[in-house]
């Protein structure tokens, strides 16, 4: 009984021990955990989507023909995740969501008809975003990246023409103001995306016309 009670009593010191070291640990990687967390934020916006119009010169029947691009304009929607490290350190990823038409006159063989490609456009962009440390009621960031937008036609409206892939770089300027909440915000931005207008993987649409997209937008954000 003697030997039952010692050990039940080295048990007792050896859990107290451990309860005794484990806490500080929990509480160091809560803690750790929590300050990676208030680094991150995730933001929702609607954004206007006003696309450039172009031009180029390509082979029709053995003719070199002008073919002229425009772009209809539409709303979109825009997902933004961020981490700040420090106001002068942080990193984000978009994703852009938009649907409209690439106008093509010609469209392929004379006579010089336009036809429309009703295009799915998704952006995926990886950037770099400063906060510059201003004393305004509200803040001011600048980011830059790039990326890639895909243009997938739709089954009704895209002309059964294939899905492409274009190299996009992007800058954004805007400011943003947290609410009465620490973890919810509203933001206001302006953002430009340049890349090369898709012709679908098509001779007669190919007219090599570096285009860009301007975005005016509104939304928020929540911080974690």
């Amino acid at each position: 009984m003697l030997n039952v009670s010692r050990l039940s009593c080295v048990w007792s010191v050896l859990f107290c021990l451990l309860a005794t070291l484990a806490g500080p640990a929990a509480q160091a990687q809560s803690s750790a955990l929590s300050k990676q967390l208030s680094r991150l934020e995730v933001g929702v916006s609607g954004v206007g989507e006003y696309n450039g119009t172009g031009s180029g010169v390509v082979q029709i029947n053995a003719q070199p023909t002008t073919v002229n691009l425009r772009t209809s304009n539409t709303l979109g929607a825009l997902v933004t995740i961020r981490y700040t490290v420090t106001p002068w350190v942080g990193f984000e990823g978009n994703y852009g969501y938009a649907r409209y038409t690439e106008n093509f006159t010609p469209f392929g063989a004379p006579p010089p008809d336009t036809g429309g490609v009703q295009t799915n456009a998704n952006e995926y962009t990886l950037g770099y975003v400063v906060h510059p440390p201003v004393k305004f009621s509200f803040q001011p960031f600048i980011s830059a990246g790039a990326g890639s937008i895909a243009f997938r036609p739709t089954p009704f409206g895209g002309q059964s023409l294939q899905e492409q892939a274009r190299a996009t770089y992007y800058y954004s300027v805007g400011v943003e103001k947290m609410l009465s909440s620490s973890h919810f915000g509203l933001r206001a931005q302006f953002r430009q995306l340049f890349f090369m207008a898709p012709d679908f993987q098509q001779n007669y649409l190919t007219i090599k016309h570096h285009t860009s997209t301007f975005e005016p937008g509104v939304g928020f954000f929540i911080r974690f």
